[in-house]
């Protein structure tokens, strides 16, 4: 695919709870005001798509406890993500920290939410599974059904090639072969700058590979696939799995799932 003239670069990517009693409300002011005027109006993003994990989805996740989302597993409800052009991520992030000051300061946030993990992130690489795959580029348009992501923290001393050598060298093609799952894409931290709200702080960025899985089914029917990647990855002693969870796609324009988070 490196033939492709419109190509992913960083991501940026936040999950965040409502607080209990406005998650109507919450869902409305993203949707309609900031998943536009924070995020698509600016520079160089050129997609975004937003999805929600009901609490039937939250008990699958693990681990218990998890260094990405606290108190709980279970924390974080709404998930949006944007991609950046290539080679414009510095472009994007001046005018996006600029614009979020803005809107805060003129009375366009939304102060009754939680941010539960926000971070930018540097596309490293994407696997597929199919000779003829739906672009990376593209897959926030395609609408999967269902996502699911998975922070993978390499133990000190371990490098990413290291890692990579066994993930994607050795282990990735059996994983994706005759399933759902359409494709892997591995990403890279950030380290995080300041922000009109709060926003917790991301620990070990520099061995954290954070690995979004886009999947044709939901993505509860294949989550004994990804019980199993956590385990093979803790074999390997190379690595473990701090937070996986599966999504849902919201029903964009409709308030869908805000009764089914708790």
């Amino acid at each position: 695919m490196s033939d492709e003239p419109v190509k992913v670069g960083s991501m940026l990517f936040t999950v965040v709870d409502p607080a209990r009693g406005k998650e109507v409300e919450y869902n409305r002011w993203y949707e309609r005001d900031h998943y536009y005027a924070g995020c698509l109006i600016g520079p160089r993003l050129f997609a975004g798509s937003r999805w929600v994990a009901t609490r039937d989805l939250k008990d699958l996740r693990f681990p218990e406890p998890s260094p990405l989302a606290q108190p709980t597993v279970k924390a974080g409800s709404f998930l949006a993500m944007y991609w950046v052009q290539e080679g414009h991520h510095d472009e994007w992030n001046a005018w996006g920290n600029k614009q979020a000051h803005w809107l805060y300061q003129n009375d366009r946030g939304f102060h009754e939410r939680t941010h539960v993990h926000t971070l930018l992130y540097t596309h490293d690489w994407v696997e597929y599974r199919d000779a003829d795959p739906v672009p990376l580029a593209l897959a926030l348009d395609h609408r999967y059904a269902g996502l699911v992501t998975v922070a993978v923290e390499r133990r000190e001393g371990v490098s990413q090639e290291s890692f990579d050598e066994w993930f994607r060298g050795t282990y990735l093609p059996g994983f994706l072969a005759d399933s759902p799952v359409a494709n892997c894409s591995v990403w890279s931290g950030i380290p995080q700058g300041d922000a009109p709200m709060a926003i917790p702080k991301v620990q070990n960025v520099d061995r954290l590979d954070f690995q979004l899985y886009f999947v044709d089914g939901k993505a509860a029917g294949v989550w004994e696939r990804f019980r199993k990647l956590a385990a093979d990855v803790e074999e390997t002693g190379l690595a473990r799995v701090t937070f996986a969870s599966p999504w849902l796609p919201t029903v964009v324009g409709t308030d869908t799932y805000c009764d089914q988070l708790w």
